[in-house]
């Protein structure tokens, strides 16, 4: 009898970090996939995921809708608390035999919860890691909620041992978005321009810029934001600029950017909300230097040699490679730093956070791995 694996994605980076699993559990003779899409993934406005997923070949989606769009911190609670209820009812009706939960999202606390009250093992992808933001918090808990871990680098996997996991239950698989990662470096196909409305942008003489709230700055977002693109319009370099994850905060970034978007005559910044993973990798690829807050560049970008700009302190802590510089947000200072990456770069590829194998890794240690949710404090 084949195992049911419930894979919960979250949010449109959920899905580039997990995909290549999802192809793998679906090709596993072993195993049977039940996919559930919740959170901002649902929603048009923070990229909604539904059609890409359905382009992609998978089928028979779970829709789990949760998530509250007030502008403030309780919404996030608020969100955590109804997706554990919706996820419950989800869990009893399907089943599994494992729950898949990824990364460090405040959403992915809702299937972690459930789960582990319902008594499904529950699996974490990209455990152990450091950085800012309550990002830190959540992934720290559901790593001491979870019962296998599947960590991106060794250093991970030290940390979640030297928590009290059990070795045996933490495998260093990498990363699974490595696996697409690799599969863009190795693409010979001819760098391309891109044409946005007015502005044609070639290859390899634009920014990528990715700047998510830092949900404990509070009344700073705004300056932030507004910081950042004052120093991107000073450099004058055409722009591909995504909207934000859906933080406390985001609804701030968003309505500058409509403001800008509307007030402003400069052609050179584009704003986009997604892509699918393979484009998004082939665009940062070529990109001369991506700028801003998101796990992206430290992590695909240290694989991709992609020079990276990163403000502020929603990834401090994190492993990084050479090909990253941090700033504060000083519009002075990010100018300075982008013009020294841009002539730096590219740089030396990395291999710290996957060798491109984490999917069949992974999904062949789902279907062999014993299932026991049975779990004491240890030092």
């Amino acid at each position: 009898m084949k195992r049911k694996i419930c894979v919960v994605i979250t949010a449109r980076a959920s899905y580039s970090r997990i995909k290549t699993l999802l192809i793998a559990i679906k090709a596993h003779p072993l195993l049977r996939l039940q996919l559930v899409l919740t959170g901002s993934g649902l929603l048009d406005k923070y990229g909604g995921m539904q059609n890409l997923l359905a382009r992609d070949g998978f089928r028979n989606i779970i829709k789990v809708s949760n998530l509250l769009e007030n502008e403030n911190a309780t919404a996030d609670a608020k969100t955590t608390g109804l997706g554990i209820i919706e996820l419950a009812s989800v869990l009893e009706n399907t089943r599994p035999d494992i729950v898949v939960t990824i990364a460090d999202r405040y959403e992915t606390m809702s299937a972690a919860i459930a789960a582990s009250f319902m008594n499904i093992p529950l699996a974490h992808v990209q455990g152990g890691e450091v950085t800012g933001n309550i990002d830190e918090r959540v992934r720290h808990a559901v790593s001491k909620l979870a019962d296998m871990h599947f960590v991106a680098t060794a250093s991970a996997r030290a940390r979640l041992i030297a928590m009290g996991e059990n070795p045996d239950k933490v495998w260093h698989t990498g990363c699974p978005s490595i696996d697409l990662a690799i599969q863009a470096k190795s693409d010979a196909s001819p760098q391309f321009d891109y044409e946005c409305g007015h502005s044609k942008f070639p290859a390899s003489k634009y920014l990528v810029v990715m700047q998510h709230p830092v949900t404990n700055a509070g009344g700073l977002i705004k300056d932030q934001f507004k910081s950042l693109l004052t120093a991107v319009e000073a450099l004058q370099i055409p722009t591909f600029w995504f909207t934000p994850n859906a933080d406390y905060g985001a609804d701030r970034i968003m309505k500058e950017i409509q403001r800008y978007s509307e007030m402003s005559k400069n052609h050179k910044i584009h704003f986009l909300r997604n892509l699918n993973p393979e484009t998004f990798l082939k665009l940062i690829k070529h990109c001369a230097c991506l700028v801003g807050n998101s796990s992206t560049g430290i992590r695909e970008g240290s694989l991709l040699s992609i020079p990276v700009v990163n403000i502020g302190s929603r990834q401090s802590g994190r492993e990084r490679s050479c090909n990253v510089i941090d700033v504060n947000f000083d519009p002075e200072a990010i100018i300075e730093a982008v013009q020294k990456q841009v002539a730096n770069g590219p740089y030396k590829s990395s291999l710290i956070y996957g060798n491109g194998h984490a999917g069949l890794q992974i999904a062949d240690l789902l279907a062999k791995a014993d299932l026991n949710t049975h779990k004491q404090i240890t030092y």
